[in-house]
């Protein structure tokens, strides 16, 4: 099969023939038809987490997918050969499946049927990214008429925490580029401020003198980082990333925690299903050929990625 993998511990990426995996007990072998891209893919590219997590080569990248289910290991009974599923490839050593292949074998805890309503391409947008949304939102534990600001608003984790905290009837305040304003908009939030603009501090008390009741950033790795000011005494942090340190938080009066996604089957089957019934928009900027995933990947690196970049595998 095709597969887009590291050969060799600091060597770059690359598209090569790899052979096929055959199912083990509780696990489920999709012929993948469409592969969303993720930060960690990168991350995990670089050795950055093989100190946590033992690598071995080649190590194919990908963690999320949406296909055909091929064939079922033992004990698997909630998917069949032949189903329609979305899937994802949950972090546990050692570190080398991957779904940026023809052929993923994924953890029966993080493979569910796709609504008939969503395409592969779609579908595959979802897993790591929403997930992470829910935890985020779910942490500041949001209520209605209250203000929350998103930090990194345009990327996929932000353009589904925008959505999802629209829903619970808050104001959302959004951080991005003017480019992305009217999309960010569109999905739910409430003002979007430009961050080369000046201090986000600065532009949320113009418009929020009192601060914001919440703070979700997808940016920062510390909390001297991330725009603390910008919060009301007593208010709520969320990082993806570290920037929510308990000690540093109750320093400026706010508490908070970091959340990591937990996209098994029955945290991404809720949320397709809310994606098929069109309460949450899957927001796909780019689509690419397995041939070009490395031009996503890279976009991703960046940190210039406006929405979710999904690779599509051809038969």
């Amino acid at each position: 099969m095709r597969a887009l993998n590291v050969p060799a511990a600091g060597e770059q990426p690359r598209l090569s023939d790899l052979p096929i995996p055959g199912p083990i007990e509780d696990t489920v072998l999709v012929r993948v038809k469409a592969a969303g891209l993720n930060a960690l893919d990168n991350a995990l590219a670089a050795g950055m987490m093989a100190e946590m997590l033992p690598h071995m080569y080649p190590l194919v990248l990908g963690r999320d997918a949406a296909g055909v289910v091929e064939a079922v290991g033992a004990g698997v009974t909630h998917v069949a050969v032949g189903d329609e599923v979305i899937g994802h490839m949950l972090l546990a050593p050692p570190i080398q499946a991957g779904t940026l292949a023809e052929y993923a074998l994924l953890p029966a805890a993080a493979v569910t049927r796709k609504p008939a309503g969503l395409s592969f391409t779609t579908a595959a947008a979802l897993p790591l990214a929403a997930a992470a949304a829910k935890a985020a939102v779910d942490a500041v534990e949001p209520e209605q008429g209250q203000t929350v600001l998103v930090v990194g608003a345009s990327g996929g984790v932000g353009s589904y925490v925008v959505q999802l905290l629209a829903a619970h009837g808050v104001t959302v305040v959004a951080t991005s580029t003017a480019v992305d304003a009217d999309r960010l908009t569109a999905l739910g939030a409430t003002i979007v401020i430009d961050y080369t603009a000046g201090s986000v501090i600065e532009q949320v008390h113009a418009a929020y003198p009192d601060g914001v009741d919440a703070l979700i950033d997808l940016v920062a790795y510390t909390a001297d980082s991330a725009p603390l000011g910008a919060v009301r005494k007593g208010g709520k942090v969320a990082s993806t990333l570290g920037a929510a340190d308990e000690q540093a938080l109750a320093a400026v009066g706010l508490t908070g925690t970091g959340v990591m996604a937990a996209p098994v089957r029955e945290v991404v089957a809720e949320l397709a299903e809310q994606a098929a019934a069109g309460r949450l928009k899957v927001d796909v900027t780019t689509v690419l050929p397995l041939e070009q995933a490395t031009d996503g990947l890279a976009t991703l690196a960046s940190g210039t990625a406006r929405g979710k970049i999904v690779v599509e595998i051809d038969d």
